[in-house]
């Protein structure tokens, strides 16, 4: 599949990262991220677990220590993906964009997307395959950036022009519409400063 420009930037961004990412401003900034998730994602033993922008793995290692269930990664990020087979043999992990997620129909228990959400170029096509893969009641966990309205409407207009693929920052009202309209319902909202975390279900 042909990558747009923000996909390419991504993919450039985070592939000179990887190595080191645990000592990027990035790594750094994101365990808040995961900690709020790892907190929050409900998994039962042995469910399918699939996170979209996993970087090199990091969130799925934190969740195995909570239960014992088959963990999936996918990111753009060639290198990131090499470095997550490497610290996560025993989870499966594939480079493949958002919106063509390399699973089958009613597969996962849960989808995850951790600080990725505001890379996405075609939310809409995120949200289809997120629909399309999880079973009837799986759910959806997406930690993202927390703007106030104010600022989202400063960073927004520049933010597509960053070097490392961001699209736009989304209010959890947006996110939480966005999704509605694939069948999805809201279950939970929590806002810890510059994150949010919304929980929906299918």
């Amino acid at each position: 599949m042909k990558m747009n420009k923000y996909e390419k930037r991504s993919k450039r961004s985070y592939d000179k990262k990887a190595e080191n990412y645990e000592t990027t401003y990035d790594g750094k900034f994101t365990v808040k991220f995961n900690d709020m998730l790892c907190e929050a994602v409900e998994i039962a033993e042995n469910a399918t677990v699939v996170d979209v922008g996993c970087g090199n793995g990091r969130l799925l290692r934190k969740l195995k220590e909570k239960a014992s269930f088959r963990g999936c990664g996918v990111d753009m990020s060639e290198k990131m993906i090499e470095c997550a087979k490497k610290e996560s043999p025993d989870a499966e992990f594939f480079v493949a964009p958002c919106n063509a997620l390399p699973f089958g129909d009613s597969c996962a228990d849960a989808v995850i997307v951790c600080a990725a959400f505001h890379h996405f170029p075609k939310p809409d096509d995120f949200a289809k395959e997120a629909a399309r893969i999880l079973k009837i009641g799986g759910k959806l966990y997406i930690a993202d950036v927390n703007l106030c309205a104010f600022f989202r409407a400063i960073v927004n207009p520049f933010i597509k022009f960053s070097p490392a693929g961001d699209v736009k920052i989304y209010s959890p009202k947006q996110i939480v519409k966005l999704f509605g309209g694939y069948g999805f319902s809201v279950v939970d909202i929590k806002i810890d400063g510059k994150v949010q975390l919304i929980t929906l279900q299918k």
